[in-house]
């Protein structure tokens, strides 16, 4: 079975402190196959990336009001006159704070939200059928 993948590099700002951030290379990326989650990879031309995974449905609703907790939290907010995504990612390894701009967040989440719509997460799974077959016993 082949499985659409959505993917888009960008560069993300690693906020260190309210007056210093560096630029960080990610790529995000969806899969039909795993329609629930997105995947991240930080410092993608570096030899050892980071990668995060957390719910698509977190990230859609990041972009217009403050969601998530825990490990993951997202929220809009203006940075010099833009629009960005604000995301504080949370590990044993450490804390790190992102910044992404909106724009570019929002277009590649409706290209994923085009090949999975929302709420027919389900049946990318083929969770119905299994069931189906189950019960048709």
């Amino acid at each position: 079975m082949h499985y659409t993948v959505v993917e888009r590099e960008l560069e993300l700002r690693l906020i260190l402190s309210p007056e210093r951030s560096v630029p960080v290379p990610a790529r995000l990326s969806y899969r039909a196959d795993d329609p629930y989650a997105i995947h991240i990879s930080f410092h993608i031309t570096s030899e050892h990336p980071v990668h995060w995974t957390f719910a698509r449905e977190l990230l859609v609703e990041g972009v217009f009001r403050p969601c998530g907790q825990g490990d993951v939290r997202v929220w809009p907010t203006k940075s010099e006159g833009r629009s960005v995504v604000l995301m504080a990612l949370s590990s044993p390894d450490g804390d790190a704070l992102l910044q992404a701009p909106s724009a570019q967040v929002s277009a590649w989440l409706e290209r994923t939200l085009r090949v999975v719509p929302p709420g027919s997460e389900g049946e990318q799974l083929g969770i119905d059928d299994a069931l189906e077959q189950l019960l048709a016993r």
